[in-house]
């Protein structure tokens, strides 16, 4: 029997980023690339302690990355859900987040956030960030598809 990881606890995280200062909030929100967190103290100081192999510590990055650009909600909304709901995102920028690579694709697509400041379900949203590939990038889209609003003909 194939044995489940086990996820970090991404409310932790979150709780970590609403009691960070104001300031150190700002910093991480100005960053225009995963990279650019490295330069960053508060980085350091949200993400001590949570990982230490370097494929966590890269998911790590992601989420921290992504996380200034997002509220959490307790309903079941997903990115996807929540970006169809916002209806500032077009279709077209998220075939640019699917169809780029590393790191762009995360550049791309917290640009979409930063620009719709989606009300997410956190762990779900973070989940995602959390195995971010080929796959879950389609997920993405499946979900923001299902979630259109119906048009009127």
């Amino acid at each position: 029997m194939m044995e489940q990881l086990k996820l970090p606890d991404f409310m932790d995280l979150y709780k970590g980023w609403e009691h960070l200062p104001p300031g150190s909030r700002a910093e991480l929100r100005r960053t225009a690339t995963p990279d650019d967190l490295l330069e960053i103290p508060a980085f350091y100081r949200l993400f001590s302690g949570r990982a230490y192999s370097e494929w966590a510590k890269l998911r790590f990055q992601r989420l921290i990355f992504c996380l200034p650009c997002l509220t959490h909600t307790n309903e079941d909304i997903g990115i996807g859900k929540a970006l169809a709901k916002g209806m500032k995102v077009t279709e077209k920028r998220l075939f640019q987040v699917v169809r780029s690579e590393q790191p762009n694709d995360m550049i791309q697509l917290r640009r979409i956030l930063k620009m719709a400041e989606p009300a997410v379900n956190w762990p779900k949203a973070a989940k995602r960030l959390w195995y971010w590939n080929k796959r879950s990038k389609r997920d993405l889209l499946e979900e923001y598809f299902i979630n259109q609003p119906p048009k009127n003909h």
